[in-house]
């Protein structure tokens, strides 16, 4: 059975250019945030992306400075014109493959059931009545800066 390859139809252009809190205004995204869901998966994806980076810098540039400081060694014979520097050049190739497929397994595995559990607890205290609105409708209240009388946080300046 052969899969369609046209292109969904489009709805509405402005619903297609919504994005972040215009795509969803009824979440408090700044509540949604301060979620232990939420942070749970901030803390567990840069506990993952952190060394994984820093592995690729050394590995890299570890490339770099053996190629400018140990020539000797890079132009070094493996197997028939074959040196230790092509096999360092071409590991960063597998190297980033690899990387690649770590990260889609740790995401399918880890990343992305934090993530449905973090949007599921934004959408439920999004639906809680909130104090700071007063009519308790649970709407996220509308707050406008005004850089004459306030500071970058929305707080009166003295």
């Amino acid at each position: 059975m052969a899969r369609s390859t046209a292109a969904p139809p489009v709805r509405d252009r402005e619903d297609l250019a919504a994005t972040g809190t215009e795509h969803h205004p009824e979440i408090d995204w700044s509540a949604a945030s301060r979620s232990p869901e939420f942070r749970e998966l901030v803390k567990r994806r840069r506990s993952w992306v952190i060394p994984a980076l820093a592995f690729v810098f050394v590995w890299y540039f570890g490339f770099i400075a053996l190629a400018g400081y140990a020539p000797d060694f890079m132009g070094e014979r493996i197997y028939e014109g074959f040196t230790v520097g092509y096999a360092l050049a071409l590991s960063q190739f597998v190297m980033t493959w690899v990387l690649g497929w770590l990260y889609l397994r740790q995401s399918d595995r880890v990343f992305d059931p934090l993530a449905r559990d973090a949007a599921e607890r934004a959408v439920e205290l999004s639906k809680a009545p909130r104090s700071d609105v007063p009519d308790g409708s649970g709407a996220p209240p509308t707050r406008r800066f005004d850089p004459d009388t306030q500071d970058r946080r929305g707080e009166a300046r003295h």
